[in-house]
């Protein structure tokens, strides 16, 4: 089996239009973007569609986008892409439904100021302790279930919920903080 190339490595074969970076993609890349695609949806048929989605993506994407992280790059792809898939399935009561309604009376702001929302809330998880911050993101970026998350950190369903409860409530005030009342 030969090597796995670096990243920058698949980046120049993109931009080459070297049908080999797709294969490289896949290689390096596929169980990671599944897992992604798998947290949202739920079904491993939809995922498996969704990751092949971004490949395509990925490859009418770059150029002319140059990511400077490629895991980065795939894993926002992805995760829109599954969001996509989800919001077209709506598939009610799901763990994912559940997550961004946790999320949403915290975030609701005004359609005028929703292009700021991101860096307000990328500040306020720099500010947070590493394990509250990895928890928020495992929950709410990943839309990992609390049952996966506890098992994953030794906890009990409960204790995430609470230390998620709390998070929320933390972000919130950062938000009115910042002027931003719920």
């Amino acid at each position: 089996m030969a090597d796995i190339l670096q990243d920058r490595e698949i980046i120049c074969l993109l931009e080459a239009r070297d049908e080999t970076a797709v294969r490289e993609l896949q290689r390096k890349y596929e169980r990671y973007c599944l897992t992604v695609a798998m947290n949202i949806l739920h079904n491993a048929a939809d995922a498996e569609e969704c990751v092949n989605d971004v490949y395509l993506k990925t490859w009418n994407s770059i150029p002319p986008a140059h990511p400077t992280s490629l895991r980065l790059f795939l894993a926002k792809l992805t995760r829109n892409t599954a969001l996509d898939r989800y919001r077209v399935r709506r598939r009610r009561g799901s763990d994912f439904e559940v997550a961004l309604e946790e999320l949403e009376s915290v975030l609701a702001v005004p359609e005028e100021d929703a292009d700021e929302l991101p860096d307000l809330v990328n500040e306020f998880l720099d500010g947070l302790p590493s394990t509250e911050r990895t928890t928020f993101l495992l929950r709410y970026w990943h839309a990992m279930p609390v049952a996966d998350i506890a098992r994953r950190g030794g906890w009990t369903i409960n204790a995430v919920s609470v230390r998620l409860y709390k998070t929320r409530e933390k972000l919130r005030a950062f938000l009115a903080e910042r002027g931003y009342h719920v």
